[in-house]
């Protein structure tokens, strides 16, 4: 049997749990093995208020397909040229191994910088010194804090007493270089 995704809401799940309970207890007094996989789902699709697992895949197929949320990433063909050289900055346990030339390229390794701080807290200096010292390897946090202030992705008190990282969304770009960055810089 083929693998398919089939859309499965139970309106009640108490009213759900006890007609499967009922369906495999009044099964159980006539078989006592355990159900096949065939007969698993038609208990399952009647439970749930379906003739069977058959009636559950056309009513499925009358539905509309779901709409993509916002916080769906869509796959990359490939990356861009900027974001290919950005991800080339990134040494392979993801640290940030040289300043970029281009702005460009800046602008997206800022966003994986980015992504190291929790949007809920407030840092000092001294932490956010401290995140930038262990994800990068050129010996220079200060222009890093700096950029990541210019991008408006943090931002800070005027005595640099607070630092909050910023709820801007990152577009499809810095997004894709994200997610190339995660899966290429894990162990």
């Amino acid at each position: 049997m083929t693998r398919e995704a089939l859309p499965f809401t139970v309106p009640d799940l108490s009213q759900f749990a006890r007609t499967l309970g009922r369906s495999l207890k009044e099964r159980h007094s006539i078989k006592p093995e355990p159900p096949g996989h065939v007969e698993l789902l038609n208990l399952l699709a009647r439970a749930s208020g379906y003739r069977n697992v058959q009636s559950l895949r056309v009513a499925a197929s009358r539905l509309p397909p779901p709409a993509p949320s916002a916080d769906e990433v869509v796959p990359a063909p490939s990356l861009s040229a900027a974001a290919r050289k950005a991800l080339t900055q990134f040494d392979a346990r993801g640290r940030l191994a040289r300043w970029p030339h281009k702005f460009s390229v800046q602008r997206l390794a800022m966003w994986v910088l980015w992504t190291l701080f929790d949007a809920k807290r407030v840092y000092s200096e001294r932490e956010v010194n401290e995140i930038l010292k262990a994800w990068h390897t050129y010996g220079d946090h200060v222009t890093l804090r700096r950029e990541l202030i210019n991008h408006r992705l943090l931002t800070r008190k005027s005595d640099c007493s607070e630092y909050r990282k910023l709820p801007v969304r990152p577009d499809d770009d810095a997004r894709w270089l994200i997610n190339a960055w995660r899966s290429r810089s894990r162990p």
